[in-house]
């Protein structure tokens, strides 16, 4: 077994690169069940249906950042566009997630006795295409 370390993970959104800026991100994939459940069953019976997914990254704030997610992310908020990650980093035969996100949300969030953190909700559009960089 070979241990990953989230440190090296890359994330662009519609093309900015973010990485520098993010210390949390995920990408998770659903899925809707069906109940087809009939009379004479004992149990529940179900069929998969349309998949989906979220994507969230957040991290510390940053304000001398030219490109900061503050100045990235706010103008997408209800926008399609791109997002792609690579959770071991960039290099050949690892990894690479593409897939189309609606940007549904921006938060910054400012706590008396700690630096100041954003996060974003993505909802994924269309099918996760995961490939290996080359």
């Amino acid at each position: 077994m070979a241990f990953v370390h989230g440190k090296n993970t890359v994330i662009t959104l519609d093309g900015d690169d973010l990485s520098a800026y993010v210390n949390t991100s995920e990408l998770g994939r659903t899925a809707d069940s069906h109940d087809v459940t009939t009379y004479g069953k004992n149990s529940h019976v179900y069929v998969g249906g349309l998949l989906d997914g979220k994507a969230t990254m957040g991290g510390v704030y940053d304000n001398t950042a030219a490109v900061s997610p503050r100045a990235v992310i706010e103008p997408l908020i209800g926008s399609t566009v791109p997002l792609v990650r690579e959770p071991e980093g960039t290099g050949a035969g690892k990894p690479r997630d593409t897939v189309s996100v609606v940007v549904v949300g921006y938060v910054e969030t400012a706590p008396v006795a700690d630096m100041v953190t954003w996060s974003c909700e993505m909802q994924c559009s269309d099918d996760i295409a995961s490939s290996v960089q080359v």
